[in-house]
């Protein structure tokens, strides 16, 4: 799998294809849908499909697809290598988000969860396949949230597909075991090859699985934290694990706007003054709370 387009700018989100099977754009096809790296708090978070025509799944037993986390990676790159030479048969796409794309939409102003951008991110997988000529009748999704109303949700947005959204798709279905795998392939090399924008260098390069009890993270994270700037970019920094480092280790500093917050309880306010007075039932419009926008009352 070809990264160097992530890797040359892995602030942003990127998504690596391979060509789509003859197959699969005159014979019904069944899509699984998996990521990998939801947890960690180190490195992407990968959304991985595949897809194949519905007349060849006998075919793809042979390939011993799972579930990507009972797997050693040399078995994942193995199997990715097998799933890459049956492209007459199969193809695949996944989605790299980025570190700082992940901590940047968690902590905007307008709330935006991890599992609204799982689900937006599974979408968009599907859109992209359907746009490529794929003929999708089957879809297989390892669930996020509540299985119920995520199905219905893609239902709803891809009527006329038979769709299935279950705990522990990938053990199930080897569509979505093909899509773990790819997942799970993609993350471990572009976290092995991470490039740092901040020029740091850390030997070997082992930060373990990013999960906060490794000893390899915990070490990484000790290690890289700069008590003023925070972390590199390859930390997700909405996530409570680095936020509690930095307010523990972290340089404690007063920004000005803390003192003239502080000056202006002393001072008397316009409206007041005048005798203006606010009307307790008035509701400022969603636009100017989302913005945190307000009146100006005091000179």
């Amino acid at each position: 799998m070809d990264q160097e387009k992530f890797e040359s700018d892995n602030t942003k989100n990127c998504i690596l294809q391979s060509e789509v099977p003859d197959m699969c754009k005159t014979e019904p096809c069944w899509l699984g849908i998996d990521e990998a790296g939801r947890g960690p708090v180190l490195g992407p978070m990968v959304y991985g499909t595949c897809y194949s025509p519905v007349s060849k799944k006998e075919e793809l037993k042979a390939l011993g697809f799972a579930d990507s986390k009972t797997l050693t990676e040399e078995q994942r790159d193995s199997i990715f290598e097998q799933l890459s030479g049956a492209r007459e048969i199969i193809g695949w796409m996944v989605e790299l988000l980025s570190p700082t794309y992940i901590s940047n939409s968690m902590l905007r102003r307008s709330k935006y969860n991890l599992n609204a951008l799982s689900h937006d991110c599974a979408i968009g997988l599907i859109e992209k396949v359907l746009a490529a000529g794929v003929q999708v009748s089957e879809i297989y999704v390892d669930t996020v949230g509540d299985p119920g109303k995520y199905q219905e949700k893609l239902k709803g947005l891809f009527p006329g597909i038979d769709i299935t959204v279950a705990k522990k798709a990938d053990a199930d279905y080897q569509i979505v075991g093909a899509a773990s795998i790819c997942a799970k392939v993609a993350r471990d090399k572009a976290v092995k090859n991470w490039t740092f924008i901040e020029g740091l260098q850390f030997e070997g390069n082992n930060y373990g699985s990013g999960y906060p009890g490794d000893p390899n993270t915990k070490k990484f994270m000790a290690e890289s934290l700069d008590k003023v700037f925070g972390f590199p970019q390859f930390v997700r920094f909405s996530w409570s694990t680095a936020s509690k480092i930095i307010e523990k280790q972290g340089v404690t500093f007063r920004w000005e706007d803390d003192e003239e917050e502080e000056n202006k309880k002393n001072t008397q306010s316009l409206t007041k003054f005048m005798g203006g007075k606010k009307d307790p039932l008035a509701q400022r419009h969603r636009y100017f709370r989302d913005k945190c926008l307000n009146s100006v009352t005091e000179l």
